[in-house]
């Protein structure tokens, strides 16, 4: 039986937004993932390469997978909101997957500013289990909000990322709170260039860990 894909529209707090459903290749899915993709501002999209490594990772492990373009992205309406109004389109994809796979449990992840946004929508909705953070940057400084996430955390970081120093990284992972992960990816830059396999494979590992806890830093 082939893979259930689906373009949709979702409505949105300022009009629709552009979404695209995509089920496990073989199996029913065991888990549901809402991904978020980097900077509007920035030619940030839902098609991002990256993006598409994070969601066929977690497709591999068992996850369906919503990818969706925040508001003014593409086709999706509206304006950028300054992460605040991209947190409540995130809200509305998560509301779409509880819709459709209510016996499920619930992932967030996002790379980039769509880490950001999956982290603070975690931090505000209890149904969300897990939550994985790629390409987390940490040159933004206000992230008081990933201190208030409680369920497990995992973050997947380049050893180059010019967004996300490596010391930066590590010093500010050290100083959450558990459960956590910290997976380190040898690639040139901030988009895993040279080293998108790689990404992948370590997300599709983090997709199939479901029963287990993160306990600290992976090397």
């Amino acid at each position: 039986m082939p893979r259930r894909i689906e373009s949709l529209f979702l409505t949105g707090p300022e009009g629709r937004l552009e979404a695209l459903l995509e089920e496990p290749e073989l199996d029913a899915p065991v888990e549901a993932a809402v991904v978020c993709h980097p900077h509007p501002q920035f030619g940030g999209t839902m098609h991002n390469k990256v993006v598409y490594r994070l969601a066929r990772g977690l497709r591999k492990s068992g996850c369906v997978v919503l990818r969706f373009n925040f508001r003014g992205v593409n086709l999706s309406e509206g304006e950028y909101a300054d992460g605040i109004g991209e947190t409540e389109d995130a809200r509305v994809a998560l509301r779409e997957m509880q819709a459709r796979y209510p016996d499920l449990p619930l992932l967030a992840a996002g790379f980039s500013f769509g880490s950001r946004v999956a982290l603070r929508l975690t931090s505000q909705e209890s149904a969300i289990w897990r939550v994985v953070a790629v390409g987390f940057p940490t040159r933004v400084e206000e992230r008081e909000f990933v201190y208030a996430v409680h369920v497990p955390k995992f973050f997947v970081q380049s050893t180059n990322d010019e967004f996300g120093p490596r010391p930066q990284l590590a010093e500010f992972f050290e100083t959450l709170p558990g459960p956590k992960e910290l997976h380190w990816i040898d690639a040139a830059d901030h988009f895993f260039k040279d080293n998108l396999d790689g990404l992948e494979s370590v997300i599709e590992k983090i997709g199939s860990a479901r029963s287990s806890s993160a306990a600290g830093p992976l090397r």
